[in-house]
């Protein structure tokens, strides 16, 4: 089963969601090792941190750096942001 990247952006926001702390602000945040050794994200995700750095491009996630590497980068936290609500949206429509 192949997924788009808007789809692939969309089942990562749910696994975050799954696996991650929530936060008061409405973020979730997650480890990029909890992440990436998740039995559950290894079967979904052909390319973790492709999926990552497209979702991260589109200002749904945020984590330092560019590229994560296993190991390496496991104790990065990877934070799901809060969506956008519609005044903050009508907001920059008109910027």
């Amino acid at each position: 089963m192949t997924l788009n990247v808007d789809e692939e952006v969309e089942r990562l926001k749910e696994e975050i969601k799954r696996l991650a702390q929530p936060r008061p602000d409405g973020s979730y945040v997650v480890k990029f090792g909890v992440l990436f050794s998740d039995d559950r994200c290894a079967n979904i995700f052909e390319a973790l941190v492709g999926t990552l750095r497209a979702a991260k491009k589109r200002k749904v996630v945020t984590y330092d750096g560019e590229l994560l590497l296993q190991g390496v980068h496991d104790n990065v936290e990877i934070v799901l942001l809060k969506p956008p609500t519609q005044a903050t949206q009508a907001e920059g429509v008109g910027a």
